[in-house]
C-alpha cells in the first residue's frame, strides 16, 4: 500500500483510498478542478475545511501529503478556537448542532473547566452542579428530536463526557472542596484555553501536574468511553508517565478496556494512537 501510495505522483484522486491508513478519521479530501485539496471528510460524513488549501499539482505526494496533515492541524485549531470563542454566545443546544463533533466535545470541556474553577472561587458549586444537570436534561430532549444522524453522534458522545463533568461536580460538592488545586480536582483532565510561550493561544490538556499540549489529530464524530473513576486512575498514570518521557503498561484481564482506555486518552489529547 506505501508503495502503491508513493506511485500516484500524477493522481493525487487515486491516494484518496489509502487516506484512512494514513488519518484515521479521514475518508477524503475536495479537490478543485485544479487538483487543490480545500476540504477533509470524515467517515460520518463531516466536513472541515482547510485553512489554506494544498496544492497538489506538480508536487511528490509524500509533499503534499505533509501539507495535508499541516492543514489537518490547522484546521482543527481553527474550529476549536471558533467553538470556544462561541460558546457563550447563543443557546448551548443551538451551539452543539452547529459545530462538528470534535468541537462540541473539546470546547464544552474548555468552559466546564472554567467554570467549575470560578464556582469554586465564589463557592457556588452546589447552583453550578443544578446547571450541569439542567445542560444534561437539555441534550436529553435534543436526542429525542429530528436531528441528523451526524448531530446524534455529537450529541451521544457528549452526553458521556457530560456525565461524568456532573459525577464530578457532584462529589467535589459532597466533599466540600472549594479550592481549584486541590487534589480532588487537578486529578481530573482539565482543558484550558491559553497562551503558550510563543503567545499562541492553544489548547493545553492538564492533569496533576502534567500540562499536555493538544494534538489537533482530526477525531472525526467518533463516540467516547464512558469514564469510571478506574479510567481516571489510568488516565492519571499514563499521564504521569508521558510527563516524565516514560512509557506505561496497563494490566489486567482481558476484555476489562485495557486497550480501549488508552485509546480513549489518545483521543482525549487528539494524538494519533496506533
Amino acid at each position: 500500500e506505501l508503495l502503491e501510495i508513493l506511485s500516484q505522483t500524477k493522481d493525487p484522486l487515486r491516494v484518496q483510498p489509502f487516506l484512512s491508513k494514513v488519518f484515521e478519521a479521514m475518508k477524503e479530501l475536495t479537490f478543485t478542478g485544479e487538483l487543490v485539496a480545500t476540504q477533509m471528510h470524515s467517515k460520518e460524513g463531516e466536513v472541515i475545511d482547510f485553512v489554506t488549501p494544498v496544492v497538489t499539482a506538480n508536487k511528490n505526494v509524500e509533499m503534499w501529503m505533509t501539507d495535508v496533515e499541516n492543514q489537518m492541524l490547522a484546521g482543527i485549531r481553527e474550529v476549536i478556537k471558533i467553538g470556544v470563542e462561541s460558546y457563550l454566545d447563543e443557546q448551548r443546544t443551538n451551539w452543539v448542532l452547529g459545530n462538528p463533533g470534535q468541537v462540541v466535545l473539546n470546547s464544552s470541556q474548555v468552559h466546564w473547566t472554567a467554570e467549575v474553577e470560578e464556582a469554586m472561587h465564589e463557592t457556588t458549586l452546589a447552583e453550578y452542579f443544578r446547571k450541569l444537570t439542567d445542560q444534561l436534561l437539555d441534550l436529553v430532549r435534543l436526542v429525542r428530536g429530528n436531528i441528523t444522524k451526524l448531530q446524534r453522534m455529537s450529541i451521544g458522545a457528549l452526553v458521556v463526557i457530560d456525565v461524568h463533568a456532573k459525577d464530578t461536580v457532584e462529589k467535589l460538592v459532597k466533599e466540600n472542596i472549594s479550592d481549584p488545586k486541590s487534589f480532588e480536582w487537578i486529578s481530573q483532565l482539565r482543558y484550558y484555553w491559553e497562551l503558550d510561550d510563543r503567545n499562541t493561544e492553544h489548547l493545553w490538556v492538564k492533569m496533576v501536574q502534567t500540562p499536555f499540549p493538544y494534538g489537533y489529530e482530526y477525531l472525526g464524530n467518533s463516540f467516547r468511553l464512558v469514564i469510571t473513576p478506574l479510567t481516571d486512575m489510568c488516565y492519571m498514570t499514563l499521564m504521569g508517565a508521558q510527563s516524565l518521557n516514560l512509557g506505561g503498561a496497563p494490566a489486567g484481564p482481558a476484555g476489562t478496556g485495557k486497550t480501549e482506555t488508552t485509546k480513549d486518552l489518545a483521543k482525549a489529547l487528539a494524538k494519533q494512537c496506533v
